[in-house]
């Protein structure tokens, strides 16, 4: 809340002075919006590009694919092949 308020006040000041030509100031929000977008995307492909890898994990899985395709051909469901 405290963040919009001082976004707020930014925003009121540049509209009252004359620093910013008010074509520009009116705009402010949008750029606001699409900055914190563009942000956002950059942290998501930080996050995958630096996701790891866990192979005993992947090991689990599969032991876990494995138990639950036994399962459901023991219940006659069609799994498919391997």
């Amino acid at each position: 809340m405290a963040l919009l308020v001082a976004v707020s006040a930014i925003w009121i000041s540049l509209l009252e002075t004359s620093v910013i030509p008010r074509s520009y100031t009116w705009l402010l929000p949008v750029y606001l919006i699409v900055s914190l977008g563009c942000y956002g995307l950059l942290m998501v492909g930080v996050g995958l590009m630096l996701f790891p890898t866990c192979p005993q994990e992947a090991v689990l899985l599969q032991k876990d694919i494995g138990e639950a395709r036994e399962f459901l051909k023991g219940k006659g469901v069609d799994v498919g092949s391997d």
